[in-house]
């Protein structure tokens, strides 16, 4: 009997990769601000980030299992909720941090699927929570004692569904909530433990309330509308809580922005694609934020509108206008001085409320709106890297932690990006079939290569010298270009892979380029005899193909969640490893030792690998949807990942697993000063030599 087999060896612990900064921004989650007015918090998937402004630090609170649904900040900042999505059939988990602490007090689960919207009471005792469509509860918590007082169904049967929800400000018992046609006032009996709900009365106007705001004094309430205008309500809410009011909530007016060019009684033009925010300013103007990225500031123009032919009146003469590219998601006030302005684009604009000047808007956070197909870095520098998605090309700063540059190329998607080798341009392959390159600094277009492939390009690779470039395609060629100054020519096209290319990379020395494809092959190509030199076929579909940067042996993945290493020389494979047990692994890539390497995919897990034991050293959890790329930093120290919803991570490596290029360098100082020593040490032994030669008295032959 082996002693492996009488003994169980045990598991070795893996460490944890850190999180170092995620570029994103879940738009379609409103930003808040947090009332210290330090600090900015918003949505990443599964993870709430919380911005400092000051000092630009980011932190992260972890612990939903799904993408965040819904996020609010109590009045005083000392509590922070959020809710989630989860698969049909199970029920959507519901948070309470601590945010001193930033940990968890307090969980529930008590909605079906989703957290539609959530808001803290005037007072922080209660929680009030809105379920999704699956659902349709409202739930109303008791914080402190941690138990759930009581809920009900939102809406009536004969109405849409209830898609958000507000407290009012002194009273604390009070509640609104709004959706497709239905607007109610609710009221929380804390000693029945029930809640009652009135429907505010508009009359014969139907309209779906996208957003509301309440003045301070809780008497006056504004709601947007999908059909671009604003409905004024008067609340009529008594002191007394406990008991119902004595009136009903009712509508003072329906107000769209006038026009005075045009004629009465088409003098009023509602908002493009419906209101998406509001925000109420200290002296009664309205700051409104429309679907097609228009931010007005407005005032109330107080006039009579007897017998006005539209129920819609122009009873708003606008102040000041900005406008931002994307469907405005959430507006939010920083200092009473800066208006904060997401989009659904993943993007977050500020600007100063007292000008509204569109030359002092600045771009505060952003990312892609699509899944990441490529990542790349510059040689030997890791303080910069490129990103491709639909639509764009990135250059992101890897300090500064900022966009740097965008290079746009409409209705397309950019599939593989590579800098050159000297830096001086960006390479990409589109699934238009057009291979583009642009200059890093400025975006400004080089060169183009139309119709380099017919159904698209799918990966790019260039040379060292920057003139031979290689590129693969959807139709399962690969094909050769020389790149000159002025003209690019093909030089060769490599006929044998039946499926779409998703890899091609050249070694170290230039000399071959391996493609992978999904027919099930993996091709080594002779660089410099366009010519095949070996075929690796696994039963699976290759997603990913990279050297050893030695060249002597090749890493792969594919869809049937292994990690195969194979020889250069003769093709044959070396090792297998299993790299994931849930779904197939999308991308891999190598440090430039070759020491350890990464793989992620379906499964959104990032690992770290040893590359000599094949065993995970360490891993990383945070992303909520597949790993579509990724890429070790040049100096081995961090390594970035992209996902499939446009979100890129940076991942710290722990310092064990740090290549430790002072040590080498060291060590090849040493050699180069042995080296640099070789000569004096010959030249005092050939001394040494014609001494003791000259005393034989032979030195004059030795001479000559």
């Amino acid at each position: 009997m082996d002693r492996d087999d009488e003994f169980e060896v045990p598991t070795k612990a893996v460490d944890e990769l850190i999180v170092e900064q995620i570029f994103g921004f879940d738009g379609k989650i409103p930003l808040q601000v947090h009332p210290d007015q330090k600090h900015l918090i918003f949505t990443i998937g599964n993870k709430i980030s919380i911005l400092n402004l000051t000092t630009n630090k980011q932190e992260f609170l972890s612990g939903h299992t799904h993408n965040i649904s819904a996020l609010d900040i109590s009045p005083s900042g000392r509590l922070l909720a959020s809710g989630q999505i989860n698969h049909m059939g199970f029920r959507a988990h519901l948070f309470v941090w601590d945010w001193e602490k930033r940990c968890e007090i307090l969980r529930h689960e008590l909605h079906k699927v989703r957290v539609q919207d959530l808001c803290f009471s005037s007072d922080e005792e209660h929680l009030i929570s809105l379920g999704g469509k699956d659902c349709g509860m409202i739930i109303v918590w008791n914080i402190n004692k941690n138990i759930a007082v009581c809920g009900q169904i939102a809406t009536r049967e004969t109405t849409g569904e209830a898609l958000f929800i507000s407290g009012l400000h002194s009273r604390s018992r009070v509640f609104v909530t709004g959706g497709n046609q239905n607007l109610r006032l609710w009221k929380l009996n804390s000693t029945t433990r029930r809640i009652s709900a009135q429907d505010v009365a508009v009359g014969k106007l139907r309209r779906e309330f996208t957003c509301l705001k309440v003045d301070c004094s809780d008497d006056l309430m504004y709601v947007g509308t999908t059909s671009g205008d604003v409905v004024k309500i008067n609340l009529n809410c008594s002191d007394d809580t406990m008991e119902c009011a004595s009136k009903m909530p009712t509508l003072l007016g329906c107000y769209a922005r006038h026009i005075p060019t045009k004629p009465y009684g088409k003098d009023c033009e509602k908002y493009e694609n419906g209101i998406r925010d509001l925000l109420i300013l200290p002296f009664g103007q309205l700051i409104i934020g429309a679907g097609d990225g228009c931010v007005e500031i407005v005032e109330e123009r107080n006039c009579k509108f007897k017998d006005y032919p539209s129920p819609t009146w122009p009873n708003f003469k606008i102040l000041k206008k900005a406008k931002v590219n994307g469907v405005i998601s959430s507006l939010q006030l920083l200092n009473n001085e800066t208006l904060l302005i997401g989009t659904e684009g993943c993007e977050i604009f500020s600007i100063p409320v007292k000008t509204f000047d569109k030359n002092q808007m600045k771009l505060i956070k952003t990312c892609h709106t699509d899944a990441i197909n490529d990542i790349a870095f510059p040689h030997k520098f890791p303080s910069c890297f490129a990103t491709a998605s639909y639509e764009s090309i990135r250059i992101w700063s890897s300090v500064k932690k900022q966009e740097l540059l965008r290079i746009i190329v409409p209705n397309f998607t950019s599939k593989s990006v590579v800098f050159s080798y000297d830096g001086k341009s960006i390479v990409s392959a589109w699934n238009d079939g057009v291979i583009r390159a642009f200059t890093p600094l400025t975006g400004k277009l080089i060169y183009a290569i139309p119709n380099a492939h017919n159904k698209g390009c799918t990966s790019v690779a260039l040379t060292k010298s920057g003139k031979i470039l290689v590129s693969g395609g959807v139709e399962g060629q690969v094909r050769v270009w020389k790149i000159g100054a002025e003209k690019q020519s093909l030089m060769g096209v490599l006929k044998e892979h039946f499926g779409p290319i998703s890899t091609v990379e050249i070694n170290s020395f230039d000399t071959e380029v391996i493609s992978a494809s999904s027919d099930g092959s993996c091709i080594i190509w002779d660089l410099l005899r366009l010519a095949r030199k070996h075929v690796l076929f696994a039963n699976t579909q290759f997603t990913a193909a990279r050297y050893f940067p030695t060249g002597v042996q090749i890493l792969t993945s594919g869809t049937d969640r292994t990690i195969s290493y194979w020889e250069v020389y003769d093709g044959s494979l070396v090792r297998e490893k299993e790299g994931s047990k849930y779904g197939p692994i999308n991308c891999l890539a190598l440090n430039s030792t070759g020491e350890y390497f990464i793989s992620a995919g379906s499964d959104c897990v990032v690992k770290l690998w040893s590359y000599e034991l094949g065993e995970i050293v360490a891993q990383g959890l945070g992303h909520t949807g597949s790993v579509t790329a990724c890429r070790y930093s040049p100096n081995g120290k961090f390594l970035i990942t992209g996902g499939s919803d446009g979100t890129i991570f940076m991942w710290k490596i722990p310092i064990q697993f740090q290549p430790n290029f002072d040590l080498k360098m060291n060590e090849k100082q040493k050699t180069a000063n042995n080296h640099m020593k070789q000569p004096e040490q010959i030249q005092q032994i050939n001394e040494r030599q014609s001494r003791s030669i000259s005393h034989d008295g032979s030195s004059h032959s030795l001479k000559k």
